[in-house]
């Protein structure tokens, strides 16, 4: 809730973040530890693991903020709610704030747009950091492997957000740290994952039995086998991130994946989540949508119209449906908001006369990588001949395992072999939300690819019509659902689908309706205190200037 975001502090250098946190962060208790006759020795830390375990947990309650005792639902909000899960098309905001002067309608709010960045340094960078001392001083390679995963999996949503970074060089409490270019990040990232599954590998070979960290990993509970696949499925993602504009680069990351005997994440036993009896916990997306302000956030209605158009039997496990209708109008029930829309009042968009999410409080899980997100990476590399297979039976698997993933138990065979579009779908044309509002929607729309796609004539079912891509693509993008981070970067490097641009359009930065937001400029954080590495950055690595309308390294298809 916008209103209450700053109700708990945010210390605005990230430096002077860095180095509080020896004294706020809830695995800072470390020299109380060691000087602290009654708490335990250094000995017992490192017999139970804790000193390396507090530290990863740190990190896995980071990679997606929730509310854990140290971060807050609205840290959520502002980190990103408020900017990849609303420029990916999963969702909108239905909030009124600023006279619709925020990022809903492009006039990105500088509030909204630091805190992914400053927490990520600050909870993932520096707990990191701290368990290479570790490493360095005790001899941890295989703790220091799972950490890196995560170090890896945390930092990518960071780059893909704001482009350059500070990262292999980063130095924990350091003033001016350099900054590198976007492919030099991903270089690194592809070499911290390879010596990681490496690590990871002998483990499990040697100890097949053994587990790491057991009592502190929340997402797999230690299964060393289980981190390989991640690991594995995380170097498949990046590889593919990039496969349009370093082809080579990618190719030789994706060898190698394939030729690892660990595979990848196959079904939703493997998938990456933090599990309820691990930690308790709501989804955030839950408390922003259901008692933010009575609902800040809403269903997006490109994902809503897509699912609708398509009729998408997984609407009913991604929404709630609105109970009243307008004029008798035959529309199916499930209605979202389109991004950009300003309104005196938002009460019409909120109760049931608009779609929700269909989200438990206390058992939907905070998932990082789905089951159904490799199938869909083996599908474009098998289309597009980066690898051997057949891409039809790769797409139709990772369709299934969505639906299996969403406990929806029937209608996947019908809708695989669906030749439904869109267009002729009488109960999708001419789209108007349950609020009585025209969002100024008559259909979806052509992307402007180098072969362009008409996503309002595009079907499930298969067929060898120049659309292939495209139906990866947009399958992809719905299964991905409701992670934002990772289906706005889909529709930056891929161009599809077609999303709807804000229906009205204040950007402060050159943003146009026709290329969409490409990404986040730097937080004003580091132009006071890094002022030299950031300009330096902005002028030799970004290519074009620090604002939200410059597209990054791998964005290419624009």
């Amino acid at each position: 809730m916008i209103t209450n975001i700053y109700s708990k502090k945010i210390l605005p250098v990230l430096v002077t973040v860095l180095v509080a946190l020896t004294v706020s962060s809830c695995t800072t208790k470390f020299e109380d530890y060691n000087t602290n006759q009654h708490e335990a020795t250094d000995d017992m830390m490192d017999t139970d693991g804790l000193r390396v375990g507090a530290r990863i947990r740190q990190m896995q309650r980071n990679v997606v903020m929730f509310a854990d005792g140290d971060n807050i639902d609205s840290d959520y909000q502002i980190a990103q709610n408020l900017t990849n899960d609303i420029y990916s098309g999963f969702m909108s905001p239905t909030l009124d704030n600023n006279n619709g002067n925020h990022n809903g309608t492009y006039n990105l709010n500088e509030d909204w747009c630091r805190l992914l960045f400053i927490r990520a340094y600050l909870n993932i960078m520096q707990p990191w950091s701290k368990i290479v001392e570790e490493h360095q001083k005790n001899d941890l390679p295989n703790e220091l492997a799972l950490a890196t995963i995560i170090k890896v999996l945390g930092m990518h949503r960071v780059a893909d957000t704001y482009g350059p970074i500070p990262y292999s060089g980063f130095v924990a409490g350091s003033v001016d740290n350099d900054y590198e270019s976007l492919e030099d990040v991903y270089r690194t990232f592809f070499a911290e994952l390879d010596e990681a599954i490496e690590t990871l590998t002998s483990l499990q070979l040697s100890n097949p039995e053994d587990k790491l960290l057991e009592r502190f990993d929340m997402v797999y509970s230690g299964d060393v086998d289980k981190w390989i696949k991640l690991a594995n499925t995380l170097r498949l993602r990046l590889a593919v991130r990039i496969s349009y504009v370093n082809p080579t680069m990618a190719q030789e990351q994706i060898s190698a994946v394939m030729a690892n005997s660990h595979g990848l994440i196959a079904n939703t036993s493997e998938r990456a989540s933090l599990k309820h009896d691990q930690i308790n916990y709501t989804h955030p997306v839950y408390v922003i949508a259901y008692t933010f302000n009575s609902g800040d956030i809403r269903p997006g209605a490109s994902l809503v119209t897509y699912m609708n158009g398509l009729e998408d039997p997984r609407r009913s496990a991604y929404f709630t449906q609105a109970t009243a209708t307008v004029n008798n109008n035959p529309i199916p029930d499930y209605y979202g908001v389109r991004l950009g829309i300003v309104q005196s009042n938002w009460e019409v968009y909120k109760g049931n006369r608009i779609s929700n999410f269909n989200i438990n409080a206390g058992s939907t899980e905070i998932v990082w990588v789905t089951a159904a997100e490799s199938y869909f990476l083996l599908a474009e590399l098998a289309q597009r001949g980066f690898i051997s297979g057949n891409a039809e039976t790769y797409y139709e698997e990772g369709i299934r395992m969505s639906f299996n993933e969403n406990g929806v138990t029937t209608g996947v065979d019908s809708y695989i072999a669906s030749s439904v579009s869109p267009s002729a779908n009488p109960d999708w044309t001419g789209f108007v939300d349950n609020s009585g509002n025209s969002q100024g929607i008559t259909g979806l729309g052509t992307s402007g690819l180098p072969t362009p796609v008409d996503f309002d004539n595009i079907t499930v079912a298969w067929a060898n019509d120049g659309m292939e891509l495209a139906r990866i693509a947009l399958q992809k993008w719905i299964a991905i659902y409701p992670d934002g981070v990772e289906g706005w970067a889909e529709y930056r490097r891929t161009g599809m689908p077609y999303l709807y641009p804000p229906q009205t359009n204040r950007s402060n930065d050159g943003i146009t309706d026709d290329l969409q937001i490409r990404r986040i400029p730097y937080p004003r954080d580091e132009y006071d205190t890094n002022l030299e590495k950031v300009t330096a950055a902005v002028s030799s690595y970004l290519g074009g200037p620090d604002t939200g309308a410059t597209p990054l390294w791998w964005d290419t298809r624009n």
